[in-house]
């Protein structure tokens, strides 16, 4: 039987249904505690029966808040207050009272009830409360986080509030010592990281994940057959091909050493020729938009690989803010996805560049900003060849390119992701081959770093954005 909360109550909604549930005869039936007499002698005495059970739907705040046109009169209108307030209360009385928040939920509760003489455990009742105060958690942060946020004209509001839902936990951090888990912050976008399914092998551990991570960004910056291929957050390879297992073979000719245990990330769906030779040497984890049966039949026969499929998902989706913890607080920042037009780009020396330095150089600083710094990228053909990351100086990140590149950087492209503060850094670059630099400018000593260049008679690009990455 279904019966109108006003007719329950006998007391008539009010204020466009501003006020309906807000009523001692629901308040009452869910609080009071079934352990002392005096709280079932009062309600008794108000003639109010005891609720045993609260299902409620919240207001779709979140979803009316999505809308690029909302205004803050269709906002507020969509805050629950009646909700919220039953299911606060069920959840605090929850030694007497179940409260639903998931639809997910319904047909456990129906099956606990009918297996249990219509009564729900103890067990199960404490597991609704806490999904309960969860479930009103994010959506009073959700509602504190928007009114913040969409009137001010400051770049970051002036609160952040963010929920986060376990995954699950990982065998332990970045080393054995270290514990550590994986969340997924509520209303990540299904084109997320967190929501792309593993479809085989053994539990991603946390340094997978951070890794993870990396690849997909860097892949995802480039609209051909593109492979990247990644260790300890840094590439160790990466490049464009005619076609997927091109891709593969160039970036993982760029560092066939590092390659080795690392994260492959492709932005087509893989094929079997593309997996055959991912197959032959060691990695962790091969994150693609897709798997085809063939690719399958392959990659599966290692049992510990891990494979993550985007579910046709090819871009980075950068939604809310990049944050980092510092110790006590956060640093919050937008994320380093600007579009960079060569086209906007300053030729700053005397030479020219060729078509072909040019497709290199757009290709080079792409990878540029997914090094850590101080970072030098040689690439040829639409493929590093040689990747100086992490060093302290840019001379030296400039020499270990080279070292890695060996010959092969002899008529390559190189990419610094800031400026050289001293020639030296521009001298070691040609001393090692280098036949094209590109880099931001804005050193007080640009005039020495472009004389060389043109001692040198190659040509100079400057940016004009720097992409240090830390």
């Amino acid at each position: 039987m279904v019966v109108e909360v006003s007719e329950y109550t006998g007391f008539p909604e009010m204020m466009e249904g501003r006020v309906k549930t807000l009523h001692p005869k629901i308040s009452g039936g869910i609080l009071a505690d079934r352990r002392k007499e005096e709280h079932m002698r009062q309600i008794a005495e108000a003639a109010i029966e005891p609720i045993d059970l609260v299902c409620v739907n919240l207001y779709p705040f979140a979803a009316t808040i999505a809308r690029p046109d909302v205004t803050l009169d269709e906002a507020i209108e969509n805050i629950d207050i009646g909700g919220p307030t039953m299911i606060r209360a069920a959840a605090k009385n929850f030694e007497g009272v179940a409260v639903v928040v998931d639809a997910s939920w319904y047909s456990k509760i129906v099956d606990e009830m009918q297996t249990n003489d219509g009564a729900i455990t103890r067990d199960t009742r404490y597991a609704l409360c806490k999904e309960a105060f969860k479930h009103t958690a994010m959506y009073d942060a959700t509602i504190a986080q928007w009114l913040y946020g969409h009137d001010s004209k400051a770049e970051f509001p002036e609160v952040l509030t963010y929920t986060l839902e376990k995954i699950m936990d990982t065998r332990y951090g970045e080393n054995p010592h270290q514990k550590a888990a994986y969340y997924k912050q509520a209303g990540a976008p299904a084109d997320t990281l967190v929501n792309f399914k593993q479809i085989h092998g053994k539990e991603l551990s946390y340094n997978n994940i951070l890794d993870m991570n990396s690849a997909w960004g860097l892949v995802c910056e480039f609209a051909g057959p593109a492979c990247a291929i990644i260790k300890h957050s840094n590439p160790c390879g990466c490049a464009i091909g005619l076609d997927l297992a091109d891709a593969y073979q160039k970036a993982y000719e760029s560092d066939t050493v590092s390659a080795f245990g690392g994260i492959v990330a492709l932005n087509q769906m893989v094929d079997k020729v593309t997996a055959e030779k991912i197959a032959s040497i060691f990695v962790e984890v091969i994150i693609a938009p897709g798997f085809d049966q063939d690719s399958l039949d392959t990659l599966t026969k290692k049992t510990d690989l891990r494979l993550i499929d985007t579910g046709g998902v090819t871009e980075m989706d950068y939604f809310d803010h990049d944050i980092r913890r510092v110790n006590g607080g956060v640093l919050v920042q937008d994320f380093d996805n600007i579009e960079e037009p060569v086209a906007n780009w300053t030729v700053i020396s005397e030479a020219k560049p060729t078509d072909a330095q040019w497709k290199d150089m757009a290709f080079a600083w792409k990878v540029a900003k997914h090094v850590k710094s101080n970072a030098i990228i040689y690439v040829k053909d639409q493929a590093t060849v040689g990747v100086g990351a992490g060093q302290m100086s840019r001379v030296d990140s400039t020499w270990l390119g080279a070292r890695k590149g060996g010959e092969k950087v002899r008529g390559a492209v190189v990419a610094s992701d800031a400026f050289f503060p001293f020639r030296d850094g521009l001298d070691a670059a040609v001393e090692a081959g280098a036949a094209c630099i590109v880099e931001p400018g804005g050193s007080i000593r640009d005039d020495e770093v472009i004389a060389a260049a043109n001692e040198y008679g190659i040509p100079l690009v400057f940016t004009g954005k720097r992409h240090f990455r830390h």
